[in-house]
């Protein structure tokens, strides 16, 4: 059984860094030809045989392939504008090359932007494999289908986390521990779950700060802030401003009773 090899995955994604930042990851191996090769032989392990058509197995494979490189320039000004939008929220910023060669989303957001593209090419497990693969590394866990606009930024990032059907517009800014989630499950006549829409919808210029849980098919509407430490399970209309009650003060506590 031909199983797809992590080392090889590792390359493709230092090809990708290298495409989409030449100037600060410069490779002097790269070709779209070479970056094709790794593709081509890492597809060839997780695509069908091509029962559904009249191609052979190669050359789907291989339309695949092609198909991604010609998606190159989309990705490369997609992941530019994240990082415009660190530079835009992040006062702590001094250079792009800080944000490029510093910033955990970055990463995130390159394995995600590839994963994908992969995913809507009709890819199957390559592009979980390379969301876990940033997950390991960066501490952000996004699945391969979440839709993400562009300028989008994730600022510290661990712990974020946005699911399968979540939907993001652009201009939108995270912060460390954001979930975006599900509430429940359907479940069909044989108790399985249904993969339905679950996860929120965030549209453009939302903002949402650290810790909060935003979860179930909700939408927050646009030009909107939610504040952090917030447990959010129902729509909230734009401009709107949502803050969680002021911490109460305990005269005294002993024993543990503050946690």
């Amino acid at each position: 059984m031909n199983i797809p090899s992590h080392t090889e995955l590792q390359k493709i994604m230092r090809l990708m860094r290298s495409i989409v930042f030449p100037d600060y990851y410069p490779n002097r191996d790269f070709s779209d030809q070479i970056l094709r090769g790794l593709l081509y032989s890492q597809l060839s392990t997780v695509m069908c045989r091509c029962q559904s058509c009249d191609k052979s197995n190669s050359e789907c494979v291989g339309a695949v392939a092609d198909r991604f490189i010609q998606s190159l320039p989309e990705l490369t000004r997609l992941l530019h504008t994240d990082v415009e939008a660190a530079l835009h929220n992040d006062p702590a910023v001094t250079s792009p090359a800080e944000v490029i060669l510093c910033y955990p989303f970055v990463t995130a957001m390159l394995h995600h932007r590839t994963a994908h593209c992969l995913l809507q090419l009709g890819v199957p497990l390559l592009p979980r494999m390379l969301s876990e693969m940033a997950h390991s590394e960066t501490g952000i866990d996004i699945h391969p289908a979440a839709t993400i606009g562009e300028y989008f930024c994730i600022d510290h990032g661990t712990g974020v986390v946005i699911g399968e059907t979540a939907i993001i517009g652009h201009h939108v800014m995270l912060y460390q521990g954001v979930t975006l989630g599900a509430k429940s499950f359907s479940y069909d006549e044989e108790g399985k779950p249904l993969n339905l829409p679950r996860h929120p919808i965030l549209e453009d210029h939302v903002t949402v700060y650290s810790n909060t849980s935003i979860l179930g098919r909700v939408t927050i509407g646009h030009d909107t802030v939610i504040g952090g430490n917030i447990w959010l399970t129902h729509d909230v209309p734009p401009h709107s401003r949502i803050v969680q009650q002021k911490a109460v003060e305990a005269p005294s506590f002993a024993n543990g009773e503050g946690i």
